[in-house]
């Protein structure tokens, strides 16, 4: 029994042991240039590879630094594919180990075309996967994930092995590399690391030197997959997503393609990148997705034409299909008219056995509706224009219609005289009544709209407003606040009687003598009085010789019942002047002041003072 018992737990531990390994990758390190570019093109009839060439370590014997790997039943992301590292390939293979921070030599050279890309110098241990090819098609794109030990510690904040997917044109003379393992949109292009693509990395005190190390804030995290732990199948401390490398290229051109990776600095905390088995097919592009989303729909009423003779020029197919939202279409041609939204397929037969596929998403625009509108406006006083705020028609013109449409104004139909400032358009009646507003939405699709100007007359009428808020003696910043008539209707104000605005405050304005115009906007009817704002001079200089001899208030003869009274810098009352006694002349029972500062108050009546000061110069 007691045998029987022990059998049984080591079959336990067996067959727990094989569950165990069975969740790591398979890793095979002995695979040549040749059976690499076929894995990751799944030896494609569509693409015709010229050269293959594969290197790595150089300092660990029987071992390479590139090889096959298999997902097995792991959560690996890819079923299988290939694998370029800075230490053995075979290292690779799960669980996260972290304990091994790994390691190679610094006699196993790094790559100058790597740092050449990358703008780096250092890098060590460099493994790479050369080929040239040429595609039948406009399009090549690899899914791969990018994996490193340097996802620990503070290392993210500091620096990262290197990676870069290097493609160049032989056909064109002195073509220079492009790498295409890049931050998907940066600007300029960011080349994929673990310096680049992290989470939040929070400050390090090295246990043994005591050194802080600062943290940094995380950087295109959506692209961070996730640390690694004791489950992993891959034997790295973090991953990325599964990312994408792409570019057009042209039909029966001659590339070279270099995968290359490397350490960067130091030969521990090794790196590597998985490739994924057959993503390097042949693929067609058939141009970006027309989305609403991203502002470029096909505008209402159109029709969006995928012409396969423009997209794969000078290219023999045998035989199109195509599909729409996966169902298949009774079009064979290379043409496919668009007229509603779904995503588009076309599959090619280019002989040889070889096909390829392409795909696009195609949204419509909803149709702008338009129904003219008309906006009414009081006359000008006096004078036979109008002027209109063109942009309170907006709401008329957006109703039904996305709240994200633009609108321009024009005084033709024929769009070619733009109205610059819609908000004041002063408009002439007798040359005509209608303007023309232009919707556009998502960018390119377009409507016109009739607005009709309509004009009332403007009428004066009698009445009694409260008394304005007047700020004077300031200079040119004097302000204006008008009071209208108490009854609750919508009002307008203005100081000449053209220009007239919806707040009743007006600001910056110099001395003088204005009118106020209170206008009802609903009817039109309008009252007017007139408005003094005053100042008074800063300094004059009583020397006779006619200029600035007495030191007067301007206007002050309109305020009949103002008195002014100066005094001295200690208070003392020097003189009061009215508005039939004005002027000061700068004496005090007869004889000179001398050259000073004095100050005045001006009462007005009612409670109404105003005070100031002003020098004697002489």
């Amino acid at each position: 029994m007691k045998t029987a018992k022990t059998i049984l737990f080591f079959a336990i531990i067996c067959c727990t042991t094989s569950i165990v390994f069975a969740q790591n990758i398979i890793v095979e390190g002995n695979k040549s240039a040749t059976d690499l570019v076929g894995i990751l093109t799944n030896n494609s009839p569509c693409i015709s590879i010229l050269s293959k060439t594969a290197k790595g370590d150089t300092f660990t014997a029987g071992k390479n630094s590139y090889g096959s790997f298999d997902k097995d039943i792991s959560s690996f992301p890819f079923a299988k594919g290939i694998v370029l590292s800075t230490w053995s390939a075979e290292n690779a293979k799960g669980p996260y180990d972290a304990g091994n921070e790994g390691g190679g030599s610094t006699s196993w050279p790094g790559d100058t075309d790597l740092n050449d890309a990358l703008n780096i110098s250092t890098s060590v241990n460099a493994t790479s996967l050369e080929f040239d090819f040429i595609p039948i098609t406009n399009f090549i794109s690899f899914n791969y994930i990018f994996a490193s030990n340097e996802y620990q510690y503070y290392y993210p904040c500091e620096y990262s092995d290197a990676f870069a997917f290097l493609i160049r044109n032989e056909d064109i003379i002195g073509s220079t590399y492009e790498n295409l393992a890049v931050i998907p949109g940066a600007i300029p292009p960011t080349p994929v690391s673990s310096e680049n693509i992290h989470p939040l990395i929070n400050d390090y005190t090295d246990s043994v030197s005591g050194v802080l190390h600062k943290g940094c804030q995380a950087i295109n995290e959506k692209y961070f997959k996730g640390f690694n732990d004791a489950t992993s199948p891959i034997n790295y401390s973090g991953q990325t997503v599964v990312m994408n490398a792409q570019k057009n290229v042209i039909a029966g051109n001659k590339y070279h393609i270099k995968l290359v990776i490397a350490d960067d600095r130091n030969e521990y905390f090794d790196s590597a990148v998985f490739l994924e088995a057959g993503s390097f097919s042949p693929k067609i592009d058939l141009g970006s997705d027309q989305l609403l989303a991203t502002n470029n729909p096909v505008c209402f009423g159109d029709t969006y034409s995928i012409k396969m003779d423009d997209i794969l020029p000078g290219v023999s197919v045998f035989n199109y299909e195509w599909y729409e939202d996966g169902a298949i279409l009774t079009e064979t041609g290379s043409v496919l008219s668009v007229t509603k939204d779904g995503t588009y397929k076309v599959k090619v037969d280019l002989g040889g056995g070889c096909s390829a596929t392409g795909e696009i998403k195609i949204e419509f625009a909803p149709e702008i509706i338009l129904n003219p509108t008309t906006l009414n406006k009081c006359a000008d006083t006096g004078n036979g224009t109008a002027t209109f705020d063109l942009t309170k028609a907006k709401t008329d013109l957006l109703d039904g219609n996305p709240a994200t449409t633009t609108i321009d104004y024009f005084k033709t139909i024929t769009l070619s005289d733009l109205i610059l400032d819609p908000s004041s358009f002063k408009y002439n009646l007798s040359t005509g009544n209608i303007v023309y507003a232009n919707l556009t939405i998502y960018g390119t699709c377009s409507a016109i709209a009739e607005i009709t100007l309509q004009t009332l007359p403007s009428t004066v009428i009698s009445g009694i407003c409260p008394d304005p808020i007047i700020n004077a003696f300031s200079g040119n910043k004097n302000s204006v606040e008008l009071i209208p008539p108490p009854t609750g209707d919508p009002y307008e104000y203005s100081l000449d009687g053209t220009k007239y605005q919806t707040l009743p405050l007006f600001t910056n304005l110099a001395a003088g003598e204005y009118t106020a115009y209170i206008r009802n906007s609903s009817t039109c009817e309008y009252l007017t009085y007139p408005i003094t704002i005053l100042d008074y001079p800063r300094f004059f200089t009583p020397n006779n010789d006619g200029y600035n001899d007495t030191w007067k208030i301007k206007n002050l003869d309109l305020f009949p019942k103002a008195i002014l009274t100066i005094f001295d810098r200690y208070g003392n009352l020097l003189t009061q002047i009215n508005t039939v006694n004005s002027e000061w002349n700068g004496k005090f029972n007869g004889y000179e002041l001398p050259a000073d500062d004095y100050w005045f108050t001006l009462n007005f009546g009612e409670g109404k003072v105003s005070k100031g000061h002003f020098s004697l110069k002489r």
